[in-house]
């Protein structure tokens, strides 16, 4: 079994499909000793730092409710308890708190951030989100999805909506790792990076998995296991851009309809948060502003039995306890 002691989590493009089965494997394992009540405090006495230039909900809460699980004292720097990029460089930073910490999460900016932390810190780093990848989210993805359909090898996953970013660029990267038909869907305008495409497309080749990107929502998501869609807006965009991305991308929401285009046996996931009812301020503001009750996702689609969006967002905490686990301990059986 390959050993993960030491190594940093940045980006699923580092390790092998049989270092992913891995990981998620062993995720399995973690969370089944939850559910049972049994203690698997791996790492007792190890202290890590979560910095978060980029506040969450669900990372922060994963992070913290992992490392405690596991015997992990968690120390939380919010954007404004770090001088990290402002007063200290990155190198710096890294060089100080690998002195002072077993781990070093990282959730901000650039990818080249975290890769330079990683480079200077000594300690295992994970990548908690950046601009350009979300790596600990596509664990939790397809453990949620094996879960539901026991295998990942042959699925077809569609990507609704903005794919430039962090979670298309993710998904991308893992369903060429682990052998899905990825499906971008969206104006030509937001389909993924092309070099970044071709490089899953090579991956892809040897892994039986397919790259494709469609326009047209009803073909793509024709025959889908699972429809997946993210925010149209990602955090740190200027606010003046919601009008055209409404715009352009409107034709991409998950509704009933291209559920039922997909089959019966669809499942819909969302890394969330989702806008799909009014009842967030950022919700009732794009409301007041441009007269939509939802976004990327109509509330009949995420309350329904399809939506699979709340076992996703628990498997965040088994899959992150597992990158911990696994880099500061080591997978046991």
């Amino acid at each position: 079994m390959t050993d993960f002691k030491g190594r940093s989590f940045l980006k699923l493009l580092d390790f092998t499909p049989e270092e992913i089965e891995a990981l998620i494997d062993f995720a399995a394992r973690l969370k089944a000793k939850k559910k049972a009540g049994i203690p698997h405090r791996l790492c007792e006495g190890k202290s890590v730092a979560l910095v978060f230039e980029k506040t969450s909900t669900r990372t922060r809460c994963s992070f913290e409710v992992a490392a405690a699980d596991l015997g992990i004292h968690p120390v939380y720097l919010d954007p404004k308890s770090s001088q990290i990029g402002k007063k200290e460089s990155i190198a710096d930073t890294a060089r100080v708190l690998g002195r002072m910490f077993d781990g070093i999460e990282y959730r901000g900016y650039g990818q080249e951030i975290v890769e330079e932390l990683a480079r200077y810190a000594g300690v295992p780093v994970w990548n908690g989100l950046t601009n350009e990848f979300h790596p600990t989210q596509i664990l939790a993805d397809f453990l949620t999805v094996k879960e539901h359909f026991g295998s990942l090898k042959g699925r077809k996953l569609v990507y609704m909506g903005d794919a430039r970013y962090n979670m298309g660029n993710s998904l991308m990267v893992g369903c060429a790792k682990m052998g899905l038909q990825f499906v971008a869907c969206a104006p030509k305008s937001y389909f993924p990076d092309s070099a970044l495409a071709e490089e899953c497309r090579r991956i892809a080749a040897e892994t039986g998995a397919s790259i494709c990107f469609e326009e047209d929502p009803k073909a793509a998501v024709n025959g889908a296991d699972v429809i997946y869609t993210d925010v149209w807006v990602s955090m740190g965009e200027p606010e003046n851009v919601w009008k055209q991305r409404i715009d352009d991308l409107t034709p991409y929401r998950v509704t009933a309809d291209i559920m039922r285009a997909a089959g019966s046996g669809c499942r819909f996931m969302h890394c969330l948060p989702a806008f799909h009812d009014l009842k967030t301020e950022t919700g009732a503001e794009i409301y007041k502003k441009f007269g939509i009750d939802c976004m990327e996702v109509t509330d009949e689609v995420f309350e329904s039995p399809a939506s699979i969006v709340f076992d996703e967002a628990e498997n965040r905490m088994h899959t992150i306890k597992a990158v911990m686990a696994a880099t500061l301990y080591g997978i046991t059986e």
